[in-house]
């Protein structure tokens, strides 16, 4: 339990057992479940944290409300990593009114069976504690349809959900002032393009829909209690959201024996000749894929190769170019390079998948035919000069 300001407490919890978010997104370093309780006249849990920490939490709650009730618990967002310990919360206070929008309240009974003593609001909705006030504000698709952030007005606080929020533990701390910050805004990108990536208008909506609150502490669900580096989150947010990048190229590839890799090293080599700072190589048969995801949304040029594996792309190519296309992502700068020993696939599948998308395809795209032996290296220059040239 920590305090947060004079009358709103922290009390999430750590995970450091838990390798993979959403049983798919590696976690090095853990991750956070946030909820937080405002003391007042009237004492308001918001959101809870995962079923498997509740223990903990409710004597963390008992500790920050001096052995109070809990009149109020305020859901802005109902994943299972947040909402888990609604039951267990109803159970120690079962006076508490829960609040939610219609949404929220559906799933609350779909997910727990509860459907008492609750309190549905609306977009602007305010309720009084006494001395504070909280207000809600719908932000559908941020990343669910029923997500919605509750500002405190008084002590202009923002309890954000799993916006601005972030992979990895809290190492000793709790707001920014006292942590790593480099460490959490990498996270930071690499939680979006895997969480929220998808839903880029539906931020935009919120960012502007929030924009003029006067927000002096920014409560996210994981990650940092923000304070001191708002602006910087925001921008953060917005400038993914609009799928901003800097000029800087990711190469991903597919390679069974080593050709393909070795072509795409020379291709490296020479956009860096060429004035290239930022590149980034993965090998997609070993990479983590939430890390190759977080570099498509920092920059703008991709380089995809692919062998032609069963008359389509190497499986681990077809995954890539699947998350990037369910992400919607935009304004990037595609080269493809495809690869084969008896029967040419792959090239055309990036070029079929790249159509429909309505991705910017660079000219001059390579294919290789059994080894490097079949590639000149005008063609390599060629092709680096025509990605350089747009980027």
């Amino acid at each position: 339990m920590r305090k947060i300001t004079d009358n709103i407490f922290y009390v999430g919890a750590n995970d450091r057992t838990t390798h993979l978010f959403e049983r798919l997104w590696s976690l090095r370093r853990g991750v956070s479940y946030n909820s937080y309780v405002v003391v007042d006249e009237k004492v308001a849990v918001i959101d809870t944290i995962e079923a498997g920490c509740t223990a903990g939490y409710l004597r963390s709650i008992a500790e920050a409300t001096g052995g109070r009730p809990v009149d109020y618990l305020v859901v802005n967002h109902m994943e299972p990593d947040h909402s888990g310990s609604i039951a267990a919360l109803r159970q120690c206070y079962p006076g508490m009114t829960i609040i939610g929008n219609a949404k929220t309240l559906q799933m609350i009974n779909g997910y727990y069976g509860i459907s008492d003593n609750v309190l549905e609001v609306t977009d602007g909705y305010t309720l009084s504690l006494g001395g504070e006030s909280l207000t809600f504000y719908l932000a559908p698709m941020v990343h669910w349809p029923e997500t919605m952030v509750t500002f405190a007005n008084e002590a202009k606080v923002l309890f954000s959900g799993d916006a601005f929020g972030c992979f990895g533990a809290l190492d000793g701390g709790v707001t920014d002032d006292e942590l790593h910050l480099e460490d959490y805004v990498d996270e930071m990108v690499r939680y979006y393009a895997c969480i929220v990536g998808k839903y880029g208008a539906p931020v935009q909506k919120a960012l502007q829909k929030l924009g003029s609150l006067p927000m002096r502490v920014v409560a996210s669900t994981h990650g940092p209690v923000w304070k001191n580096s708002i602006a910087d989150v925001i921008k953060i947010y917005d400038r993914l959201s609009r799928y901003e990048a800097e000029r800087g190229v990711v190469i991903a590839y597919g390679s069974m024996y080593g050709n393909t890799a070795g072509l795409c090293e020379e291709i490296a080599c020479s956009l860096r000749s060429k004035g290239v700072e930022k590149i980034k190589i993965y090998d997609l048969s070993s990479a983590d894929m939430s890390e190759v995801l977080r570099d498509v949304f920092l920059y703008r040029g991709l380089v995809v190769a692919s062998p032609t594996y069963n008359n389509e792309l190497f499986p681990p190519v077809r995954e890539l170019l699947t998350k990037i296309s369910e992400r919607t992502v935009k304004g990037r700068l595609f080269g493809f390079i495809g690869s084969y020993t008896w029967a040419s696939a792959a090239l055309k599948r990036c070029n079929e998948m790249a159509e429909k998308n309505g991705w910017e395809v660079v000219s001059c795209s390579i294919e290789q035919k059994q080894s490097r032996l079949s590639v000149s290296n005008e063609q390599i220059e060629a092709f680096a000069n025509n990605f350089v040239e747009l980027l």
